[in-house]
C-alpha cells in the first residue's frame, strides 16, 4: 500500500541521496575529474541540458532512487516530484548564486 511504503526518516534520506549524486554529477569535479568528463560526453551527445542543469538531473535521479525504493507506479508518480522537489529546495537553501540554474546558449543570426 502506498501509506506503507517510506517512512519518514526514508523519504528524508533519499532526498538527501538525490541531492547528493544531483550535486556531484551537475557541479562537482569528482575525483580526476571524472564528472567533468562525463559532462562533456554528455554535451557531444546533445544532453547538455541533463548534464548541466541541476533541475533536469534531480528528476531523472530521484526516478532511480524511487525506483529503489519501490515499483509500485502510484507511488512512482508521487515519490519522483516529491525527492527531486526536496532535492531542488536543498540546492537552492545551500546555493549563493542568484542566476537560473541552467544557461540558455544564444542562436547565432546569419
Amino acid at each position: 500500500m502506498l501509506e506503507d511504503s517510506l517512512s519518514g526518516l526514508v523519504f528524508i534520506a533519499a532526498i538527501l541521496a538525490v541531492w547528493r549524486v544531483t550535486h556531484l554529477a551537475v557541479v562537482e569535479d569528482g575525483p580526476f575529474e571524472v564528472f567533468v568528463k562525463l559532462r562533456r560526453v554528455a554535451s557531444a551527445m546533445k544532453l547538455e541540458r541533463l548534464a548541466a542543469c541541476f533541475y533536469c538531473a534531480s528528476v531523472w535521479i530521484a526516478l532511480a532512487v524511487a525506483l529503489f525504493i519501490t515499483r509500485e507506479w502510484r507511488a512512482l508518480v508521487l515519490f519522483v516530484p516529491a525527492f527531486s522537489g526536496g532535492a531542488i529546495l536543498l540546492e537552492r537553501a545551500t546555493t549563493r548564486e542568484t542566476s537560473p540554474m541552467w544557461v540558455e546558449e544564444e542562436k547565432e543570426t546569419t
